[in-house]
């Protein structure tokens, strides 16, 4: 058998930067165990696997299609730099002609277009709640040490734990900061977490000016480590900071190793627009 497969780095223009997932065209169903297997063999934070939902659909010409993630360990609910990286492969490598596709997925429709240079994601967007520190002080301290903690949320939506830095710490901190994110599965005792935001507002003056907001996230409950641009994460950020800044359009920046830049947009149905930019850096075949 043969599938086409792409790497692909998401939320970037650059290649080797932003956040690498693999994509799989699908012309055929495939064994359900082999998702995993394909996944654990491209070893990346996310392999997408894009399916046609009719007979006669078309790479090329059809409009909507089936999209499933799965991390070197297991399928996952949402991916947005997958997604990204899907409609990326549809839109510049397959030459799709629509304007929009649709991607049937575990999170429900997901649209996505294209804008100038950018692909827009319509995500869902995901509200937090104020978390109490005792439940969680032993994840936080694996996380950060004894850094000052301004804020504490939670997204019961995405298992999602959002812990916000002292606005007195630069951009530089939260890049510097080692973590240990292996730590956090023995720390983590409530068996709600399943990821970890570190966050830090944005700084209007200096040499980084122009994001609204930082950040950084770990998943290592999904055999992810640290990943370097997440969607999923900042459809949760992105409800969270435009409450604290009274924003509905800002400019997010991850501050992983590779690093990344994500333009949002808070529409009026209660969703967001996450669009960022792609750079295709293989194409190729699995054979087996």
């Amino acid at each position: 058998m043969q599938i086409p497969i792409f790497t692909v780095d998401a939320f970037t223009n650059r290649p080797f930067s932003g956040n690498p997932a693999a994509v799989c065209l699908l012309e055929n169903d495939l064994d359900e165990d082999l998702h995993q297997k394909i996944a654990a063999e491209m070893n990346l934070s996310e392999t997408a696997f894009i399916r046609k939902l009719h007979p006669g659909d078309d790479f090329t010409k059809s409009s909507c299609f089936g999209l499933r993630w799965f991390t070197p360990a297991n399928e996952v609910p949402l991916c947005g730099h997958a997604t990204l990286a899907s409609a990326a492969v549809l839109f510049h490598i397959q030459k799709n002609t629509n304007s929009v596709l649709t991607f049937m997925t575990l999170s429900g429709e997901l649209k996505a277009r294209q804008v100038e240079d950018h692909i827009v994601l319509d995500l869902p967007l995901y509200k937090t709640y104020p978390q109490v520190l005792q439940e969680v002080e032993e994840l936080i301290k694996a996380a950060v040490g004894d850094m000052i903690v301004q804020d504490l949320r939670y997204s019961p939506d995405t298992k999602k734990l959002l812990v916000r830095l002292s606005d007195a710490y630069e951009r530089s901190v939260l890049e510097k900061l080692q973590v240990s994110a292996q730590r956090f599965l023995s720390a983590e005792k409530t068996g709600k977490v399943k990821g970890l935001i570190l966050t830090l507002k944005g700084n209007s003056s200096g040499k980084h000016k122009g994001h609204d907001f930082y950040s950084r996230y770990f998943a290592p409950w999904y055999g992810v480590l640290e990943d370097p641009v997440t969607g999923s994460a900042h459809a949760v950020l992105s409800s969270y900071w435009s409450e604290q800044l009274g924003k509905k359009e800002m400019l997010a920046f991850q501050c992983s190793r590779r690093g990344g830049e994500l333009k949002i947009s808070l529409r009026n149905d209660g969703r967001v627009d996450i669009a960022g930019q792609t750079a295709v850096v293989l194409k190729g075949n699995l054979t087996f």
